[in-house]
């Protein structure tokens, strides 16, 4: 996703335990457990694949993708032909991938991705990348785009992809970072922000028209995190992974901050529920822009974390549907 560089004098200690602690000027606060050590330079777009009953996430910066059914098993390592900034899983097993300048579909041929282009993405501005995205409630994709160059000037778009009708942009004020695209429990609701901002948007959304209404902040995220990916869980609680900060923030469908859970690398960069039950909180991290000292302070940095829930907690992603309509 990201580009800020941390100052580390401004990130809170991470004590090396795992309970659960109630502030009394604060929200509930819990700490991760480390589920995978890895160095991912950005680590991102997290997804729980239930059929597979395997973590499937991407490194942007490294060009692949990651599958892992955990426990003591090594992830795979699959290459892609660019960066990818975020995939969804389709009712046919294949992915849709979000490669910097198009969509492409994945296939599985074995333990093999095999990418075939299928559409650009904002060909006509060579400094802006596909970045995060997530199928909205009906399975269709919904990602946005980020301005790549030093200046992050609001080029940054927001699209919607079904083979219903094909690429559409979505009439929402142009971003510098799009990031933490989700959706309420009942598909109509967007969440999504403009990272540098620190404010975390929602608006009315219709899957089907591509009809989306006047953005109003849902929440804002406190010094010195800033919002990055986003999931929503079944009760309608938005959970917002914040780079800079160590941590994930659960909060309410009125935006009220409830919980948050702690981790031991500063970029923590997006959550995913997942596990049998649906009762896993996976989240990814990146070492991005990290010098030595920094890296020293923080090893874990790139590694997957992830915090125990409730069980039935979590809410599966739609799968993209790929499967053409007969009306």
């Amino acid at each position: 996703m990201m580009f800020l560089k941390i100052d580390m004098k401004q990130m809170r200690e991470i004590q090396p335990h795992r309970n659960t602690e109630k502030s009394e000027q604060g929200p509930s606060v819990s700490f991760a457990n480390l589920a995978l050590k890895q160095v991912c330079t950005l680590g991102e777009c997290l997804l729980w694949d239930a059929r597979g009953q395997r973590w499937c996430w991407t490194d942007i910066e490294e060009a692949c993708v990651f599958t892992w059914t955990g426990g003591k098993d090594f992830p795979l390592r699959h290459a892609l032909p660019d960066r990818s900034g975020c995939f969804a899983i389709a009712k046919s097993g294949r992915w849709l991938i979000g490669l910097a300048k198009g969509l492409a579909w994945g296939d599985w041929e074995g333990q093999s991705l095999v990418v075939t282009p299928l559409c650009p993405v904002e060909a006509e501005q060579p400094e802006t990348r596909i970045n995060d995205g997530r199928t909205d409630r009906s399975g269709r994709l919904v990602f946005g785009t980020l301005h790549e160059a030093a200046e992050r000037l609001p080029t940054g778009r927001f699209y919607q992809y079904s083979l219903d009708h094909g690429l559409r942009r979505l009439d929402l004020p142009p971003v510098r970072i799009a990031n933490s695209i989700c959706f309420s429990p009942d598909g109509r609701t967007m969440y999504f922000t403009d990272t540098p901002t620190g404010m975390i948007q929602q608006c009315s959304y219709d899957s089907d028209t591509g009809q989306v209404g006047e953005p109003r902040t849902f929440a804002h995220v406190t010094a010195p995190g800033y919002p990055d990916g986003s999931v929503v869980d079944a009760q309608g609680c938005l959970w917002n992974a914040q780079w800079g900060a160590s941590r994930v923030q659960r909060f309410s469908p009125e935006g009220q901050l409830l919980f948050e859970v702690l981790c031991e690398a500063p970029q923590i960069t997006c959550p995913a529920f997942g596990g049998a039950d649906l009762d896993t909180l996976m989240i990814t991290s990146a070492r991005e822009h990290m010098g030595p000292q920094a890296l020293e302070q923080s090893p874990l940095s790139g590694s997957l974390f992830c915090h125990q829930a409730l069980g039935g907690l979590g809410l599966q992603d739609a799968f993209f549907d790929d499967q053409p309509s007969t009306t």
